[in-house]
């Protein structure tokens, strides 16, 4: 087996806990940072396909990159997924200079289910307010669930909430239901032959940050299904160059 098989096999199978991964920029200046959730229908952390290659891609464009693994499957019940991605950025606030990141400029990359999760702690009231954290600068939404509704993905809502969520907890973790004007600013992108995750979901998040005058960026591209990471030869191969000039439009804000 290849070591990329072994890094999916250790992705559906290995340590069901917290772990955080630093991926330094070169160069050893102060950097802004971005901190990656990987999808994986809150059942697993697939970090071989949304982890370590978009931290590396984030490197090459001289940007520090942490990639969090988040409790899954039975341990994900609403909110350790969450307490995961604030101890996650606590952890890297804390030790910022060690890090030589800039602690004042990051964003929160997610996706499929990640994304969910990133989407989430962007809620004041759920994520960075709650655990008393900075804001994001930005928010990277790639093919991400985002209700818990009719349009959710089933699997996502089954780990996270359970085979039967009372009416309150599916509001609660129903993004397009929690935005509000001082939600941070969001690339979405998503593609319209999704056959894992409804293109509504992200719609209905762009819907939500329009009628809050929330700073974001929604592109559907054409023929293009879920999990692909970095999209490489397909319509969305151009994401990340977009998501990070998106950021950077946020720097200046």
């Amino acid at each position: 087996m290849n070591t990329t098989g072994l890094e999916a096999l250790r992705d559906m199978f290995g340590p069901n806990r917290y772990e955080l991964k630093f991926y330094p920029a070169p160069g050893g200046e102060r950097t802004p940072f971005a901190l990656i959730c990987p999808g994986g229908g809150y059942a697993c952390v697939m970090s071989c396909i949304e982890g370590k290659p978009i931290a590396k891609a984030l490197n090459e464009r001289g940007y520090s990159a942490f990639v969090l693994r988040y409790r899954c499957r039975e341990r994900a019940r609403y909110p350790s997924p969450l307490v995961d991605i604030a101890h996650a950025v606590k952890e890297i606030l804390d030790h910022a200079d060690d890090y030589c990141i800039d602690p004042q400029n990051y964003a929160v990359f997610g996706f499929s289910a990640g994304g969910h999760l990133a989407a989430m702690y962007g809620v004041k009231a759920l994520g960075w307010g709650k655990f008393a954290l900075p804001r994001p600068t930005a928010l990277v939404l790639s093919y991400p669930v985002i209700t818990m509704g009719e349009k959710t993905h089933a699997g996502s809502r089954d780990n996270l909430l359970g085979k039967q969520p009372a009416c309150d907890a599916i509001l609660r973790c129903s993004v397009e239901k929690q935005v509000s004007t001082d939600y941070p600013p969001t690339f979405i992108w998503c593609g319209d032959a999704d056959k894992t995750v409804n293109p509504d979901n992200s719609r209905m998040l762009a819907d939500a940050l329009t009628a809050c005058h929330v700073p974001h960026r929604l592109t559907v591209y054409p023929g293009v299904d879920h999990g692909v990471g970095l999209g490489k030869g397909l319509a969305c191969e151009k994401w990340l160059d977009e998501a990070v000039a998106f950021w950077k439009e946020q720097e200046s804000m």
